[in-house]
This record gives C-alpha cells, sequence and structure tokens, in this order.
C-alpha cells in the first residue's frame, strides 16, 4: 500500500487504479431469493448488459491497470456464458479472482476450470442446515445442488466459503449451519447482518432481526466453533449497509462496483453512479469516482441515509448525477 510522509495509509486519490473492482455481470439469477440484495431474479437481466466484446475489453483494461482482485457477484455470474472468458483474462493478468454463486452450475468440468484459473475465493450461499430452510428463503434454489457443490469443491483443494446470511426466517438455525460448514469442508464461515438493499429493503419489517439477537446468535455460533475446535473460521462483517456508508463516506475504499450495464458505482447502499464504461475507459472512470466521494450529495444522500433507511430503496438504480455532481463541486 502507498504511504504518505508520515506513514499512514494513502488517500483514495494517491491510487490510479482501484485495488478491489466488484463486477456484476448480470442481474438474472436461477433464484428469486427474499434477502437479494440486488433484486435478481430469472426474469431480471438489465436492459443492455455489457456484451461479450464490452466485457473482454473491461478484463482487458482491468489487467492493464494491474488492479490486483476482481470479485464477481450478481445475479449469477456463471449464468453468462463469457463468464470463463473473463475469468482467463484476468487469471493471466494476475489479478485474484472471487465468485459469490449458489453453485448450481458447479460441475466437474467447472471445477477442473476452477482449479486451472487460481481462483482466489469461491463462495457459496446457504442459508440453512436444511432444504427447507435454505428453500424457504431462497425460492427456486437447491439446498442440495450448493451443498453438494461445497463439498466437491473442498475435496478439490479449492477451500470454498459457507455464506449464511441470517434472518427471520434461518436465524434459529444458524448454529446448526455453521456445523453443516465444518462437515462440508469450508474454509471460512462468512455472515453478517443482513444488508438493508434491494429485495430485502422492501421485505426488511419481515425479515430483518434486531441487532441483539443477531449479536446473541454470533456468540452462539463462536461458542460452539471453539467447542469443535474452530474447524472453520468465521468471518462476520463488522456493520450493517447503513454504517458503511458512513464509514466509507469518511474514509472510502480503493474500490469500485460495475452493475450489469457498465455504470460505475461507489457502494452498492448508493443509487449514484460516476461514469459508465461503454462510453470511456476504465481509467477515466476511476478519477471520477473519486471525485464524486468528495461531492456535497453523496455527503447529503449518506447522512439522510442515517434517518431515513427508506433511502435504501432506491440502492439499486442508476441515478445520471454525475453533471449535477461536478456543478455542485464547484458551487
Amino acid at each position: 500500500m502507498l504511504k504518505d510522509s508520515e506513514g499512514r495509509g494513502a488517500r483514495i486519490a494517491d491510487y490510479s487504479a482501484p485495488l478491489f473492482l466488484a463486477w456484476q455481470l448480470t442481474n438474472r439469477c436461477t433464484s428469486f431469493c427474499l434477502h437479494c440484495c440486488e433484486e435478481s431474479g430469472p426474469d431480471k437481466a438489465w436492459k443492455k448488459e455489457l456484451s461479450k466484446e464490452e466485457a473482454l475489453s473491461l478484463s482487458r483494461q482491468i489487467v492493464e491497470l494491474g488492479i490486483p482482485y476482481v470479485a464477481f457477484g450478481g445475479g449469477e455470474p456463471l449464468l453468462i456464458e463469457h463468464s470463463w472468458d473473463v475469468f482467463e483474462i484476468l487469471s493471466r493478468g494476475g489479478a485474484q479472482i472471487k465468485i459469490e454463486t449458489n453453485g448450481l452450475f458447479i460441475d466437474d468440468a467447472a471445477i477442473e476450470r476452477l482449479k486451472h484459473l487460481g481462483i482466489s475465493s469461491i463462495q457459496i450461499s446457504v442459508d440453512g442446515s436444511r432444504a427447507e430452510i435454505h428453500e424457504r428463503v431462497r425460492p427456486s434454489g437447491s439446498w442440495k445442488k450448493a451443498v453438494d457443490s461445497l463439498k466437491a469443491l473442498a475435496q478439490a483443494g479449492l477451500e470454498p466459503e459457507f455464506v449464511f446470511v441470517p434472518n427471520k426466517l434461518n436465524i434459529e438455525d444458524a448454529v446448526s449451519a455453521y456445523e453443516l460448514a465444518a462437515q462440508l469442508g469450508a474454509r471460512l464461515f462468512v455472515t453478517g447482518p443482513m444488508m438493508r438493499l434491494g429485495r430485502a429493503a422492501a421485505a426488511w419489517e419481515r425479515l430483518s432481526i434486531p441487532d441483539e439477537l443477531w449479536e446473541k446468535t454470533l456468540q452462539k455460533i463462536k461458542e460452539r466453533a471453539n467447542v469443535l475446535g474452530n474447524p472453520v473460521k468465521i468471518s462476520a462483517y463488522p456493520w450493517d449497509i447503513r454504517r458503511e456508508a458512513a464509514v466509507r463516506l469518511q474514509n472510502p475504499q480503493s474500490m469500485v462496483l460495475v452493475v450489469p450495464d457498465g455504470k460505475v458505482k461507489l457502494l452498492n447502499a448508493l443509487p449514484f453512479y460516476a461514469a459508465d464504461l461503454k462510453k470511456e475507459k476504465l481509467d477515466a472512470a476511476w478519477k471520477k469516482a473519486v471525485q464524486a466521494w468528495s461531492s456535497p450529495i453523496v455527503k447529503k444522500f449518506v447522512e439522510r441515509m442515517q434517518e431515513d433507511p427508506a433511502l435504501l430503496l432506491h440502492a439499486n438504480e442508476c441515478w445520471d448525477s454525475w453533471d449535477e455532481l461536478k456543478q455542485s463541486d464547484q458551487r
């Protein structure tokens, strides 16, 4: 990491490119999860998602800029046929790759390709220790396939990560879910507060649990892990999305989010986009994203969000605000 003259971590403006790029290849998914941050689903592909040619061009730009880490979420990234071409370009270029998937497309051939690519992290979402719990949270999902994929990845030495999102429908099963992760050979048990975004934001009253209940449940998971000899490390996200936005406003990460149609956003909680990769290169988009973090409009939105969480209902929108942001910065 770059350091200033006093030895502190560099500011976001000191980086010529992001250190981390989150990329949603599509908003389409096989499932219709109740707590989905992106409102994905079988018929939820965005209009004018990046074409194969555009996606491969972006992949090459990522390599040229030396961006070291790229994470793919969705929608379901493995639904996109050219996702493997994207992964190949990034892998050959030295970027580490993380894939978040529901596991439905993990077969023997996919495992061999993942081993060839040297995938850094592969996460599979399992929201319960039993099919009826998982599939209640994830309609049209398959608990058996997700579990079988995790087991197969572990046996292949790919060290998969088990992702569990706590909510009213599965909170009583959290400790059992950790035990399942251990049985399957997962490397990490990834969890944290349910994010108030997308479909989860719309169903917040029906799905959310009190902070205190989550804290007690997390403690129970840790206690059970200790009894079992800590077979799976626990990675628990420390705050909810509003707190994250407030923290990032004060200390922005060196990262950007690329949504399915190529818009570049600052954070998944914010509706603003700073650039459009269908029209401009990634290096120019990064400079705009850096500037946007200091915009009064972004600051005001994050501050208002702390008092009015209903603003998070707009998170998956892409407001054409760059001209307005620039004008505000000049005033």
